[in-house]
């Protein structure tokens, strides 16, 4: 699912379910796979920036299957990879193998559920493979190896590594925390392997792809735009994602 690619995250929902649709438009120009979050009122692994943009889209009035609405329509105008972040209360409450059909339905390629464990996802990993799902599982630097092993097992898509401890959010650099897990994640997983949280540079994107990753993923930095324009940061998204996009070289 991933070969030298660059994902972007967008909250959907936030500041419109239209202009979810427009900015993941201008995001699949320049991105390989598009990461699409469902708003959640608890996003306790997001940082201010994004669970923000959470807090605006719900006071919106967004609603889970606004999602899958939003993809249908990105489908009829792109092919681009499409994976959903979610927490698994949204999917639990919803009932796991209706939303994991509706996702395939409207045309999702792959879904992280960021607080569902991968040792207690059996269920989870099956639907999804029923319904040609990618499972990715979330490892962070004090993930073991042998906890690495777990995760790349359960995982369909690609595993996706945490730059350090704590939540999203931009960073001046990509610590020596990042490099030590991409190491250990490359000599332990079979799947591809995303490195996020944190990346916000073109040359945060050249130095990962530099030292192994799969694919670079950033999300605040896009959306630390849509908070400062709105409905007006359609080129400022463009013009950040079309220069995070040399970093790949």
């Amino acid at each position: 699912m991933l070969d030298r690619s660059l994902v972007t995250f967008i909250t959907a929902g936030d500041p419109s379910l239209k202009k979810t649709l427009d900015f993941m438009l201008v995001l699949e120009r320049y991105s390989d796979v598009i990461e699409l979050g469902i708003p959640f009122s608890d996003p306790v692994a997001d940082g201010s920036v994004i669970q923000k943009a959470n807090f605006r889209a719900l006071k919106n009035g967004f609603k889970v299957r606004d999602v899958f609405e939003i993809v249908r329509e990105f489908r009829e105008q792109s092919e681009k990879k499409v994976v959903l972040m979610t927490y698994y209360n949204p999917v639990f409450r919803m009932g796991v193998e209706k939303f994991i059909r509706l996702s395939a339905e409207a045309g999702v390629d792959g879904i992280i559920a960021v607080d569902l464990p991968a040792d207690s996802s059996r269920e989870y990993v099956g639907l999804c493979r029923k319904f040609n799902i990618r499972t990715i599982f979330i490892a962070s630097p004090n993930t073991t190896d042998e906890r690495l092993r777990v995760i790349d097992e359960a995982s369909t898509g690609f595993v996706y590594l945490t730059s350090d401890y704590g939540t999203t959010g931009k960073r001046d650099r990509v610590g020596e925390r990042a490099f030590d897990l991409l190491k250990r994640a490359k000599k332990t997983c079979m799947n591809p392997v995303g490195v996020g949280f944190g990346v916000s540079k073109a040359d945060h994107v050249r130095s990962l792809i530099h030292a192994g990753a799969d694919g670079v993923i950033v999300g605040s930095a896009i959306m630390e735009l849509v908070e400062r324009y709105g409905e007006n940061a359609d080129e400022n998204i463009e013009e950040r994602v079309r220069e995070l996009g040399r970093g790949l070289g």
